[in-house]
């Protein structure tokens, strides 16, 4: 041990540093020599194993010449430089050329009587070896399981598992081995037999309920062989119903009293995740109650996890951890300090909020920006909690914005603000303060152009509007480009939605016509054309409720707009192009999560490749809408058939995305015989030419909509023809024949009205809109509704027409507003006015649309 500690004072990493491969290639070239030194071979293993774990690549040749070099080394004794010679030979084995040749060697070494070296060899030999020549091994194999030594019998299981995913059907043949030293005394063995004897039984439930059941009443010493049983058990637990699940459960519950801390934990964590009733959480809260006064960090901070994981579905039942959980903000481990606040915030009562805020600002200073961000996501949710706290829990927001941090932080800060602007009109005057001030000394461009737009929608609502003016038009003075553009759009909206501003706003677009970016001088000339028109509607579609359109998709469709002959025909239609999608809001999951979201993409862009093996869908035009995925089959049939429909302007394309899951058949000609619904015009079909087992396929096929908006509201039929061969299912090659004829038929489907337009709920102007409109074509009609409750019935609505729950306004009399664009660019706009009378909901609705069959398209889709 000291000389050990001699050496970690010393600089250790010097030995490695600065190596290079040529050296290294030519410094392997001692192996032929003879005798050699064994310390100096471990000395070149050692650097060769460190580079090729440094990510360093090797040509085939020259990992080829180290490989045959290394394999000189078995003539040696020592037992260190063997052992190299094994992690040596796997690390090379799927880059260098015929490294079968040392089977024989690796072989002699895992049946001989040298323990230390039998291990390294088997998990070697399996590396190397294909499947082919397994069978060869297969005896030994089967001997290395049930071996007594316990590192040779968890090196053939470990080497059985990995084997599983290339030859599983070989593996199955070892089960009863395995199955046999599951109940070993020693903790790695079981738990490798466990994992085996599980993975060759998970396509067959019944198996592998049977196993967890026999396992469930032995008693099993391995604890990691006790929480992956746990977990087997979970499954079942949430595939069953309630009543069958009970067995799974009850086992669970017993291993809360198990004297393995990891075994409690696992059960404890299985149950938080399994139960959907506070009620049955008491057992588990309490142990990881028990876990937060741990003296061992990582007790506190599994504890503390879960018990905030917890609090998204559960906040009662965390409530009675609140001592607990205070205990921990002054754990030296911030880790856990911060998951503690988090927890207390989501479960704690309105009165304890100004306490906690004093305890949190006392250790903000000392944590990462990661776990910052997870504190700020706690305190967004604590605004929606509690909207009479919105004062103080601003002002907490505000001083972390003036701490340093970066750009991720910062965000997080200011969308935590702006959130509670548009959520609480009592706190948007605030709010609004603090991004003001915030942007006087914002170093973040992006960040200031976001809370340019929000001052510039929400600004001109407050009582003052012109008091945040001063603070955006700074930033034309004193920003760079991208902010000054963002400013200038800002400020035409306060003189676009009050009246009373025009004349100073005039007065500033013209001095920023004369700035030296062409982005600032072009919105400012654009703006002020648009303000001197007097124009309302003007006004209104180009500066206050303006759509944006998906950059991405709005290239392709301007792109084919230009190579297409529309553009010497038709003027190019902006409103066919969609919007981007409104962020979802944030989900309600435990404060604890850091995540790191991807960027959003649109379904219309996520499917973009995949329809361009349809023939002559550039001619189209721009895809509309792409809907969401319909079900045709049952979940657990042999075949899956997902429904996809692609909206065009006067063209429907149906993907219907096929999954086979029998591994036993190979699917080829797989094509869609459609009953297609009358008006509809079938013109192509695109099949798919094979379908393998668990790899999804697609078949296209390509309709015309009928000319009539009401024809196009139908359902179709369809089935699902192929050719079926039989295959191996290990390789999964087919067999020799030709196959025969098969058909699957699938559930019928719907074309809809929703999923031929683009609704959207009513904007803040909505009585402005509807009033503009009133010039369109109106038709009216009252229904009588099935639903007995009028909540219900709104959101039955709402779903009929393609709007979010956000359109429904009103207690008693329920009204939805909204509107959307019809696929080929007509708006539409409707309203429903929904009344509870004598134990029935009757609705009037009516919708106004420059087409009037458009408009009656929307009452039949109710009807």
């Amino acid at each position: 041990m000291s000389r050990r500690e001699k050496k970690e004072d010393e600089d250790t990493g010097s030995t490695f540093q600065n190596l290079d491969k040529t050296t290294l290639l030519q410094e392997a070239r001692y192996f032929n020599s003879t005798p050699v030194n064994p310390k100096k071979c471990i000395h070149i293993l050692t650097k060769i194993l460190y580079l090729l774990n440094q990510g360093e690549k090797l040509t085939t040749q020259e990992a080829t010449d180290i490989f045959f070099a290394t394999t000189k080394l078995f003539q040696s004794k020592d037992v260190v430089l063997r052992r190299l010679v094994y992690l040596t030979i796997k690390e090379l084995s799927t880059m260098a050329q015929d490294v079968i040749i040392v089977t024989s060697s690796l072989t002699k070494d895992m049946t001989g009587k040298e323990d230390l070296y039998r291990a390294a060899a088997i998990r070697a030999l399996c590396t190397i070896t294909d499947s082919t020549m397994l069978q060869a091994i297969e005896r030994y194999m089967k001997q290395a399981i049930v071996d007594k030594n316990p590192a040779v019998s968890s090196a053939a299981l470990v080497s059985a598992l990995h084997l599983s995913a290339s030859v599983p059907d070989l593996v199955r043949r070892w089960v009863m081995e395995a199955q046999g030293v599951i109940t070993s005394d020693n903790a790695m063995v079981s738990y490798h037999a466990l994992a085996v004897v599980a993975g060759a039984r998970r396509n067959d439930r019944l198996s592998t309920v049977k196993l967890v059941t026999k396992l469930a009443r032995t008693p099993l010493r391995s604890p990691y062989a006790l929480c992956l049983l746990i977990r087997h058990a979970a499954k079942l637990a949430e595939e069953e119903q309630s009543d069958a699940s009970e067995p799974y459960v009850d086992f669970i519950e017993s291993c809360l009293r198990h004297k393995s801390e990891i075994v409690v934990y696992e059960a404890a964590h299985a149950i938080v995740n399994l139960r959907k009733s506070a009620r049955d959480l008491a057992q588990a809260v309490s142990v990881l109650q028990i876990f937060c006064g741990s003296s061992k960090a990582t007790l506190r901070l599994a504890g503390a996890r879960t018990l905030a994981k917890l609090t998204a579905k559960h906040p009662n039942a965390v409530a009675a951890c609140a001592v607990d959980l205070e205990n921990l903000i002054s754990d030296p481990n911030r880790s856990v300090a911060t998951l503690a606040v988090t927890t207390l915030l989501a479960t704690g009562a309105e009165s304890s909020i100004d306490r906690l805020m004093k305890q949190i600002s006392s250790f903000m200073s000392e944590i990462s920006d990661e776990f910052k961000i997870v504190v700020v996501r706690a305190i967004r949710r604590l605004c929606s909690k509690y909207p009479r706290k919105h004062q103080s829990l601003a002002s907490f927001l505000a001083g972390m914005l003036r701490d340093e941090g970066g750009l991720q932080y910062k965000t997080a800060i200011a969308d935590a603000i702006i959130a509670l602007v548009e959520e609480n009109p009592d706190a948007k005057e605030a709010g609004l303060a603090h991004l003001c001030e915030f942007i006087e000394d914002c170093e973040h461009a992006s960040l200031a152009v976001r809370i340019l737009y929000v001052l510039g929608r929400e600004g001109p609502k407050a009582r003052q509007p012109s008091r945040y003016i001063r603070y955006i038009y700074n930033r034309v003075i004193l920003e760079s480009g991208p902010v000054r553009a963002a400013a200038v759009s800002a400020v035409a909206r306060f003189g676009a939605a009050r009246p009373e501003l025009l004349p100073n706003i005039r007065v500033l677009l013209s001095r920023c016509q004369l700035d030296e970016d062409d982005e600032v001088r072009d919105r400012a000339i654009y703006y002020s054309a648009i303000l001197d028109s007097g124009d309302a509607q003007l006004i209104n579609d180009y500066i206050i409720n303006v759509p944006i359109p998906n950059p991405v998709l709005l290239e392709r469709a301007l792109h084919h707009y230009l190579t297409s002959d529309e553009a010497s025909t038709e003027p190019f239609n902006i409103a066919t192009v969609p919007t981007m999608e409104e962020e979802s809001p944030e989900p309600k999951e435990a404060p604890a999560e850091i995540e790191t979201r991807p960027p959003t993409v649109s379904r219309e862009e996520q499917y973009a490749e995949q329809l361009k093996v349809v023939p002559g869908i550039e001619k189209l035009g721009p895809i509309f809408k792409t809907c969401e995925s319909v079900d045709l089959t049952e979940p657990e049939t042999e075949y899956r058939v997902q429904c996809v429909k692609h909206i065009f302007a006067r063209h429907l394309i149906l993907q219907f995305e096929c999954l086979n899951t029998l591994s036993d058949q190979l699917l080829e000609d797989v094509h869609i015989r459609l009953e297609a619904a009358p008006g509809y015009k079938i013109i192509t079909e695109v099949p798919c030419v094979q379908l393998a087992y668990d790899k999804q396929g697609s078949v296209f096929c390509l309709l015309e909509f009928p000319g009539v908006p009401l024809d196009t509201l139908a359902t179709f039929g369809a089935s699902l023809e192929f050719v079926v061969r039989d295959c191996d299912p290990t390789t999964g090659l087919p067999d020799s024949g030709e196959g025969y004829a098969d058909n699957y038929p699938l559930e019928e489907f719907d074309v809809s009205c929703a999923e031929q337009i683009r609704s959207r709920a009513a904007s803040d102007d909505w009585e402005a809109t509807w009033e503009r409109a009133a010039a369109a074509a109106e038709v009216t009609d009252t229904f009588r509704l099935s639903q007995t409750d009028i909540g219900e019935a709104a959101k039955a609505v709402c779903e009929c027409l393609g709007l979010p729950k956000a359109a429904i306004t009103g207690d008693a009399v329920k009204e939805v507003r909204g509107g959307g664009i019809w696929r080929a660019g007509t708006p539409v706009l409707f309203r429903a006015r929904l009344v509870a009378a004598g134990g029935a909901i009757t609705m009037q609705l009516v919708a106004r649309s420059p087409q009037e069959e458009i408009a009656l398209l929307i009452l039949a889709a109710v009807n």
